[in-house]
């Protein structure tokens, strides 16, 4: 019989002690699976958002508020700024191209943004079917927008006031869906796009009626513009001008991000130990089981070593019974990680940074190699006593 099979039958004549060691080593192989997805996943979305950004300007306030609202959506502005202040901005010579944003109405909690053509530029959309928004309250929506949402060309819709909630709809005006973007992997798959014309005649019609300031472009604000430096110059040159001669505050999406995933960081530091202890103690119980189970048996394998077994033989299937507890343990764990952030992913309220399951990162094969390796660690001691066991000693007592 190979040493394999002989390991096999050996774990399953205690199937508890082998089913205990698979559980505590699949529960620590889960939570780093799943930590390993969800840091990945999130990085890229942070920097699939951010790359062609090189700056964002807004109200005053904390920068990192003023980043998570104008590039991630997650939260809620810092405040407007003046469209006069704003387009002396846009045309300044630090500046390639200004994307101008105004936000403030939100459709089932999907946000609508009123914008220019800047920012099909900025994010290279493709339309998947109709068109671009042309016209005031015509609107281009995010291919997820469209799944979840239900929406399909020509269908029309209320915005309500407000950035979640439909407490407050704009009743007075529908928007018409006139396009639907082609999947980008990243924060345009959840919005709604349109002029911002329309944001400003929205407002101006709920709350005076009728009255209408398109022409008033002194009284006229947006939330805030998206930057592209037109030459390295600019890196030390223009944040300085705005925060200094402006009331408006300049704030680097490089920096805000790094600083937010530090922070995300910190948490997932501390569950990444918490994992590693788990398998540390999986990796001592395998141990203890593989060094009792040798006691046990240690008059069953002087016999096979009477029989013609080999030392190294015998080794081996120590080794292998380590190896199979970890495999399998690993393994599952592995499973189970991806299909706990599947879960925790379809059941995430915000589909800004939707997590998901369904992926297979290369990085993970490094898990799979270090449960083998913590079945290989954990076997070599009773591995090798059992090598070096005296059989005449251990026949003579029994």
């Amino acid at each position: 019989m190979s040493p394999l099979k002989i390991s096999w039958k050996s774990l399953w004549s205690k199937p508890l002690s082998a089913a205990l060691n698979i559980i505590l080593i699949a529960f620590g192989t889960g939570i780093l699976t799943i930590l390993l997805l969800a840091s990945a996943q999130i990085g890229e979305k942070l920097e699939n958002n951010s790359k062609d950004i090189d700056l964002v300007v807004g109200a005053k306030g904390s920068p990192l508020q003023l980043i998570l609202s104008s590039i991630y959506y997650i939260d809620f502005p810092t405040g407007n700024i003046p469209l006069k202040e704003a387009l002396e901005l846009a045309h300044s010579p630090f500046v390639k191209r200004a994307v101008p944003l105004a936000l403030g109405d939100n459709y089932n909690g999907t946000r609508i943004v009123g914008t220019d053509s800047n920012f099909v530029s900025l994010y290279k959309l493709k339309i998947k079917e109709g068109k671009f928004w042309q016209h005031d309250f015509e609107t281009t929506i995010g291919t997820a927008v469209a799944k979840n949402l239900h929406l399909k060309i020509g269908d029309t819709f209320y915005g309500a006031h407000g950035l979640t909630g439909n407490t407050d709809i704009h009743k007075n005006r529908p928007y018409t869906v006139t396009g639907i973007l082609e999947a980008q992997g990243n924060v345009t798959d959840n919005l709604i796009l349109t002029n911002v014309a329309s944001v400003w005649r929205m407002h101006d019609e709920h709350e005076e009626g009728d009255h209408d300031h398109a022409d008033d472009e002194g009284q006229r604000e947006l939330t805030s513009l998206l930057i592209q430096y037109r030459s390295p110059m600019s890196v030390a040159m223009f944040p300085r001008l705005v925060n200094e001669t402006t009331n408006m505050q300049a704030a680097s999406p490089a920096q805000e991000s790094t600083r937010l995933f530090s922070l995300i960081g910190v948490g997932i530091d501390t569950l990444q130990w918490f994992a590693v202890l788990i398998m540390l103690i999986a990796a001592i119980s395998v141990f203890v089981n593989l060094y009792n189970s040798l006691k046990e048996r240690s008059y069953d394998l002087a016999i096979m070593r009477t029989l013609g077994a080999s030392r190294t033989k015998i080794s081996l299937i120590v080794i292998a019974e380590g190896m199979m507890l970890t495999l399998a343990g690993t393994l599952i764990g592995m499973a189970l990680g991806h299909l706990a952030l599947e879960f925790i992913g379809s059941n995430q309220e915000s589909s800004q940074a939707q997590l998901t399951g369904f992926v297979l990162l290369s990085n993970e094969i490094y898990l799979f190699f270090a449960g083998l390796s913590i079945g290989i660690f954990a076997a070599i001691i009773p591995a090798v006593q059992a090598y070096r066991s005296n059989i005449s000693k251990i026949l003579a007592k029994n």
